[in-house]
């Protein structure tokens, strides 16, 4: 394997590896929710089986999804599948909502109107504790990642402005597995303390309502990136001041992008150009600035430079600049 190909995997796996650590969590914690779940007879125990299997299945479905999104363009996409990433990313929180939580709460609502005795509820709290300790250490991981991406930027910030769903998909269904543990326990705990079987159910529905509240949140997020989001600011204002530059560039009419994924951006830029700039000397003048903006810029993966005039690009403007 040659050094450039071995970079390539060692850069691949550092990506995946909260998709990786938090699928081989799931799937053995879920097979241990289901033995106990079958041992005791627990509502909650088999809501947390099912929520388990849910977010293995979304961690799947996420690494599909990046392995489609590195496909090259191609005629039919001329802008590449980076985008294809926000479609899984929203499929998976549309299944937490109707699987993850609808399930839950259908579970609960069974187990109130027809409770079941438990039995010794040791087995429930062993594999709780398991589990919570293999969600801790996927939650640490998707924590630590999430950080080191993050910055200096605050947390809802820099959700809202992240184009990479995975990590804090990953992030909030840890988050909301190790709540729904700690909701699990306390409800087998208080059934045996009653007495009364249908706690555990109250229990079930509380897990499936957090869940519910995750998935409005990651489809929220995801809707938004699917439609499609400009870049971050600090990179529009980059390729205003590389533009500025330009003695040739009388004014820079606006400055439009998308991230066409999570690492590519199309930039749409409308500059009004020196009028003594002869059309001999403004192909070449064009390619310069954006083999300029290129290398300053990476993520910029398809470049339009319009010249139009100052008055016309006002005119005819119905978008904002930095849209």
């Amino acid at each position: 394997m040659t050094a450039q190909k071995q970079s390539e995997t060692k850069a691949g796996w550092r990506e995946n590896i909260v998709l990786f650590g938090a699928l081989a969590a799931n799937l053995g914690i879920a097979v241990a929710k289901f033995v106990a779940a079958g041992i005791t007879g627990s509502s909650s125990m088999l809501t947390e089986g099912v929520h388990s299997v849910v977010d293995s299945g979304n961690q799947v479905l996420l690494l599909y999804g990046q392995k489609r999104a590195k496909r090259p363009a191609d005629a039919a996409h001329p802008f590449g599948y980076g985008r294809e990433l926000y479609f899984w990313s929203f499929v998976v929180a549309i299944l937490i909502f109707a699987v993850g939580a609808g399930v839950s709460i259908y579970e609960g609502y069974l187990h109130i109107i027809e409770p079941e005795p438990l039995t010794d509820p040791l087995v429930n709290y062993i594999v709780l504790g398991i589990a919570f300790a293999l969600e801790g250490g996927s939650c640490w991981i998707a924590l630590r990642e999430f950080n080191e991406a993050r910055g200096d930027a605050g947390w809802w910030e820099a959700i809202r402005e992240s184009k990479d769903p995975p990590g804090f998909i990953v992030l909030f269904e840890d988050s909301a597995a190790l709540i729904g543990l700690v909701v699990a326990a306390f409800g087998v705990w208080i059934s045996h303390a009653v007495g009364d079987p249908r706690i555990d159910g109250y229990a079930s529905i509380v897990i499936g309502l957090i869940l519910a509240a995750v998935a409005v949140v990651l489809a929220r997020e995801s809707k938004g990136l699917l439609i499609g989001e400009r870049a971050d600011p600090a990179v529009i204002e980059r390729v205003r001041q590389l533009l500025d530059r330009r003695p040739e560039i009388v004014a820079v009419n606006h400055i439009r992008t998308i991230h066409t994924g999570p690492d590519t951006v199309f930039v749409a830029i409308s500059a009004d150009f020196d009028d003594e700039l002869t059309m001999g000397d403004a192909e070449p003048l064009i390619e310069a600035i954006e083999a300029e903006l290129r290398a300053a810029l990476p993520q910029l993966s398809s470049i339009y430079i319009r010249p139009e005039r100052r008055d016309d690009a006002v005119l005819g403007s119905g978008a904002s600049e930095t849209a």
